[in-house]
């Protein structure tokens, strides 16, 4: 076909660019909007209702000497931390088991999977019942005569967060395996007669052949698993309340008090800021080697 009767890269799809250009204006005006007017307002002293008079940074001074800031920032690098690996760990190893043919493996997927469905609010009630020392684990523990059994993380400032963290692996591992198994599922069947025929461990196969095949799926389930931990909000309040004292603190929850109970917008702004630059330093790095790269190339 000659190079004029081509169409023009520009107007092809033309109806579907047309439809989303909708969708695009309104991301724009309430994402980056919301975020350039949160930003610009952090640096005000607005308490109640949001007004332009500036204070420089006097909001992120106060922020930064706040033992409750600086104890929600170390208890969501812990959660965060331990959660990404445990997860991975977790969803890869029942995803592989799953994988191997066994017997009822749509009744282990479907146990696995259910605590998903679950809303936090209600995983945080229901392990808030079980990690209680009266009538929970350790209680139950005692009556088997163990007297001196000890466990009720809830109540331990030092270790509370790690109470907070098995509720959390409990609801969101059985999504990791489901997306795990179904990058397993994808794997040429060969690749596996090859290995078996060249005499690789297992535990070989998967570690040197079978992970660095599934990238994709291990990408998409940290983008997944890295959002749930930036939010992290609903099984605090549900589990501790933020307790005991302050010791189980987290961003999000530090960002909706000093907006809507202490009534002050701008520390609350300020705060809002500092978890988006944080996303960002991880996110903006990704994303230049993610895309970046493959167009240098």
């Amino acid at each position: 076909m000659p190079e004029t009767q081509r169409p023009s890269q520009l107007l092809r799809n033309l109806n579907a660019k047309v439809a989303s250009v909708p969708m695009i204006l309104t991301a724009m005006f309430v994402f980056v909007g919301g975020t350039l007017w949160t930003v610009l307002y952090s640096f005000t002293d607005s308490k109640l209702l949001p007004r332009l008079h500036f204070v420089g940074l006097s909001q992120y001074d106060r922020l930064w000497s706040t033992a409750r800031w600086i104890v929600s920032i170390e208890n969501l690098a812990i959660y965060g931390v331990l959660s990404l690996v445990f997860s991975l760990v977790i969803g890869f190893v029942l995803a592989a088991l799953l994988d191997q043919k066994i017997r009822f493996e749509n009744v282990f997927r479907t146990i696995f999977l259910y605590p998903f469905a679950l809303s936090f609010i209600v995983t945080g009630l229901v392990w808030q019942w079980i990690l209680n020392p009266d009538f929970g684990v350790q209680h139950i523990i005692r009556g088997l005569g163990f007297s001196k059994f000890v466990f009720d993380p809830l109540y331990n400032q030092e270790i509370v967060i790690y109470g907070v963290l098995i509720a959390g692996l409990w609801q969101g591992t059985g999504l990791i395996m489901c997306l795990m198994l179904a990058g397993l599922r994808g794997i040429d069947e060969e690749i596996w007669k090859a290995a078996r025929v060249d005499g690789i461990p297992m535990w070989k196969t998967y570690i040197f052949i079978i992970i660095p095949m599934m990238r994709p799926v291990f990408i998409t389930t940290l983008v997944i698993i890295a959002s749930g931990i930036v939010k992290l909000y609903d099984l605090i309040v549900a589990q501790t309340g933020g307790g005991p004292g302050i010791s189980s603190e987290v961003p999000a929850k530090y960002v909706y008090d000093f907006m809507f109970r202490a009534q002050n917008l701008g520390q609350g702004f300020a705060a809002s800021t500092m978890m988006l630059l944080a996303v960002a330093i991880v996110i903006i790095p990704w994303a230049y080697l993610e895309f970046g790269g493959k167009k240098r190339g």
